[in-house]
């Protein structure tokens, strides 16, 4: 794993972090916002939820690719 993967991936992280941290803040400041209904009689708390799961699946999928894509770059340098 080189320097280039590890700054993306603690990039991805902190963004992960911080759309966490804005559930758990509106969780303790503001529970009334997360108990409103926008779509289909679910509550906020539920689609932000969800949207959390999502946002982890795409991370997760755009640090492998962007791994992969460096390990194949290093393999067609060769041997340093």
């Amino acid at each position: 794993m080189n320097s280039r993967s590890t700054r993306f991936g603690l990039i991805l992280f902190a963004l992960y972090l911080a759309l966490y941290g804005g559930f758990v803040l509106l969780n303790a400041f503001s529970p009334e916002t997360m108990e409103s209904t926008p779509a289909a009689g679910v509550n906020l708390a539920i689609w932000y939820g969800f949207a959390l799961i999502l946002a982890a699946l795409i991370l997760a999928l755009v640090y492998g690719w962007v791994c992969r894509a460096d390990n194949e770059e290093a393999d067609t340098e060769g041997p340093k």
